[in-house]
């Protein structure tokens, strides 16, 4: 079939190289436009973008898609279908509706849960024991056109967003293979979402970043884990702002929430608003690296009880 794809993050590259090793038409690549990045503000290629380099595959980045720049790219190139995977931007409807087969999204929730720009950061800070990938065709409305395809995948209580990611990546790859399949040979069904049941993963923010010790221990566990790469968990210990990068559940305790427990080989065991404790065993001082809470003690003083 002959495809335009669009998308731009890792979750994303794993979906075009799917279709790629398919032996699908890839007549196009539209991701992000490229952005300064580091120290240097050195102009890096998206992981899409670099992917797409790689096989030979014509890039387009447009800065816009309501000018009408992007409507004569898709018109020129005339695919059957569209494929979109966190590409980033919304579409207006004059492109999902140019392909024969129209437009599909491979999207990192079990829809209608999860609509938004993090479906897996937020199913992990909410506590959820199952996410999913679901294919729909796509809709004016933000993640809100019919269902295709939908497979589910329990979540592990100590994976990160981004080993989740990885996962999910790789589950969306198979289900978009199928689902290109059966929408070639007629098969496609479309089930309408119940709009009523929707849930919304907004955009990540610094703001998600601080622990309220007053919270229960798995809360704050969800928390760490959800918010790996960025913008991370944080908090004082020893007086001094840290990044937390990897927690484990410690044991009961007396003592008031935010108190350090003990510090020492294990890791800084902190007490929760539940009467348990979490225990930071991997964490990042400002301007350091991240490292194991035990080699962070050798520098650096902590007070057991305060």
């Amino acid at each position: 079939m002959r495809i335009l794809f669009m998308g731009t993050p890792d979750f994303a590259v794993a979906s075009l190289k799917r279709l790629v090793e398919d032996g699908h038409e890839v007549c196009g690549v539209f991701t992000q436009p490229d952005k300064p990045k580091n120290r240097g503000m050195k102009m890096t290629f998206s992981p899409v973008k670099e992917y797409a380099v790689s096989q030979g595959l014509t890039v387009y980045q447009p800065l816009k898609m309501r000018d009408g720049e992007a409507l004569a790219i898709v018109q020129e190139l005339q695919p059957e279908l569209i494929v979109v995977a966190a590409y980033g931007r919304i579409l207006p409807e004059e492109i999902l509706d140019a392909p024969k087969y129209g437009s599909i999204n491979v999207h990192s929730s079990l829809l209608p849960e999860y609509r938004g720009a993090a479906p897996i950061n937020w199913a992990i800070l909410d506590g959820c024991r199952e996410t999913g990938v679901t294919i729909m065709y796509m809709a004016k409305e933000l993640d809100a056109g019919d269902i295709i395809r939908a497979v589910k995948t329990d979540i592990d209580p100590n994976e990160t967003s981004l080993e989740l990611t990885e996962r999910l990546a790789a589950l969306g790859a198979q289900a978009l293979s199928e689902t290109v399949e059966m929408l070639k040979n007629g098969t496609a069904t479309r089930t309408p979402q119940d709009h009523s049941a929707y849930t919304y993963a907004p955009m990540l923010s610094k703001a998600l970043s601080p622990i309220d010790w007053n919270r229960s221990a798995r809360q704050i566990h969800d928390q760490v884990r959800g918010l790996i790469p960025w913008p991370c968990a944080a908090t004082e210990v020893g007086g001094k702002k840290v990044k937390v990068f990897k927690t484990e559940q410690g044991s009961a305790t007396n003592a008031a929430p935010g108190t350090v427990v003990s510090a020492g080989k294990q890791g800084i065991e902190i007490a929760c608003g539940d009467g348990l404790t979490l225990r930071i065993t991997q964490l990042q001082a400002e301007g350091g690296k991240r490292m194991a809470a035990a080699d962070y003690l050798r520098g650096h003083s902590v007070q057991v009880g305060v």
